[in-house]
């Protein structure tokens, strides 16, 4: 860890698991393109979330997804992470594909939000993982420069992210999984 001055974790699958039925949501946001009579571009989760803007239906699908991922939020499950967290010293952020106030939903429900100081999540900045933007605005809330930053995550996404935005990139675990 020496030579970082800041480190940026990546939130579910890194710091907690949220408890979240994400094919409940995905049909969930199937049934408001049905509603609207708008043929969903695929059955995939985040390729309708893309969609929705083009389509008129952005707000809806991202409530929906929000109103999954705070419930989850509130009953996720604490990871190894968070302990190494709470325990380093230098600045540390959250960029997540999650809505923003899941994210802190999950940092208050397991005490990590004083080791936190600042959060990016989906609906924070104009673009989502795995372009730079959201990863880069969480360091630049750091006050660090991304060749002086470390992110930690859990997914294959997260590292294209990391290599794109030119920060350096940990896994937790074993390797690539989820999103």
């Amino acid at each position: 860890m020496t030579g970082y001055d800041a480190v940026v974790y990546d939130l579910d699958g890194t710091l907690v698991e949220l408890d979240v039925d994400w094919d409940a949501v995905a049909v969930d946001v199937r049934e408001i393109y049905h509603r609207a009579n708008i043929e969903p571009p695929g059955n995939g989760l985040w390729g309708m979330l893309e969609a929705a803007s083009d389509v008129g239906l952005a707000t809806d699908v991202e409530s929906a997804i929000a109103a999954h991922e705070h419930d989850g939020a509130r009953t996720s499950a604490r990871l190894a992470h968070a302990d190494e967290l709470l325990e380093r010293a230098l600045p540390a952020g959250v960029c997540s594909l999650n809505c923003e106030q899941a994210c802190r939903i999950a940092l208050e429900e397991h005490a990590l939000n004083p080791a936190v100081d600042a959060v990016v999540g989906r609906d924070t900045v104009e673009t989502w993982k795995p372009d730079p933007e959201p990863l880069l605005a969480t360091v630049r809330r750091l006050d660090a420069d991304p060749d002086r930053a470390l992110f930690v995550g859990d997914s294959a996404r997260d590292q294209r992210t990391a290599e794109r935005a030119g920060v350096d990139f940990e896994y937790v675990g074993e390797g690539p999984s989820g999103v």
